[in-house]
């Protein structure tokens, strides 16, 4: 058990779409990215996904079937399981994902053959970890 503090973990790195593993809890991971621009159209097939705005932004949530959801600050979203969505960040944005440990970033679009597909590493500032992920 450890706190893990987002200002220190978002100074850790400067990579866009290059998410950090912040926590885990009861199978779920807590991650911190930083986004700016569009990412890959993908969805998740068997994981809702949630997006939260801790600064920046704002960050639209598009989707092929529905309106854009647009996040400011403070604002999140959950993306159900296999709801196809780009997230796109016209101006940088600082923001926390939760979904389940081991999901990749670009869901079913796989690897996309540039920076934005990424696998997940440790914040160097610690990682949080609940009783059922040791």
């Amino acid at each position: 058990m450890g706190k893990v503090s987002l200002a220190a973990g978002f100074e850790s790195f400067s990579e866009t779409w290059s998410p950090r593993l912040a926590a885990e809890l009861n199978g779920q991971a807590v991650k911190l990215a930083r986004l700016d621009g569009e990412f890959v159209w993908h969805s998740h097939p068997d994981a809702d996904e949630l997006f939260w705005v801790i600064e920046g932004g704002p960050l639209d949530i598009e989707f092929r079937e529905e309106p854009t959801e647009t996040l400011r600050p403070g604002e999140l979203l959950v993306v159900p399981a296999g709801v196809e969505h780009r997230p796109v960040a016209a101006e940088p944005a600082k923001v926390a994902l939760f979904e389940p440990a081991g999901t990749e970033n670009t869901g079913d679009a796989g690897d996309t053959g540039d920076d934005r597909t990424n696998a997940v590493t440790e914040l160097e500032t610690g990682v949080s970890r609940g009783a059922n992920t040791r």
